[in-house]
């Protein structure tokens, strides 16, 4: 069994859903080397997220960040936690409901993806900064 782990750290991304695929393949050429197994991508935050979706047409994206703003609204007078300012605690919610992680699928080097999938990062900051991101491969 092959287990491979390394931390990497994103450049700062603007509030929305981004497509992360190909800088977590950039930074992670070990994958290379499992024939099969999984990728398992945690992120070391609790305002941002990781899902898989639609990798194709980028409105996809705008669509999901629309979305969620109105799902999760901010400066609900029920918000106790607001110090941090008005997008927080919005954050927060956003981030438990797509969760912190995602796994995927390794089938001879690559990853196991859908013909239209790919991996987003949620950013629900305004101005999150940078981002790290824990990744995993495991396998034969």
């Amino acid at each position: 069994m092959i287990f491979e782990q390394k931390e990497i750290q994103l450049t700062p991304y603007k509030r929305g859903f981004h497509l992360i695929t190909a800088t977590v393949l950039d930074n992670f050429t070990e994958v290379k080397s499992i024939k099969k197994g999984f990728l398992k991508v945690f992120i070391k935050h609790t305002s941002a997220s990781l899902t898989i979706n639609e990798n194709a047409d980028a409105t996809v994206r705008l669509d999901f960040e629309s979305h969620f703003n109105k799902m999760v609204s901010e400066n609900e007078p029920y918000y106790i936690h607001t110090y941090e300012g008005s997008d927080d605690m919005p954050a927060h919610i956003k981030a438990s409901l797509l969760g912190c992680s995602v796994e995927i699928p390794v089938t001879n080097g690559r990853l196991n993806l859908g013909t239209w999938q790919g991996i987003y990062l949620c950013e629900h900051r305004n101005y999150g900064g940078s981002r790290k991101l824990v990744l995993t491969a495991f396998g034969v």
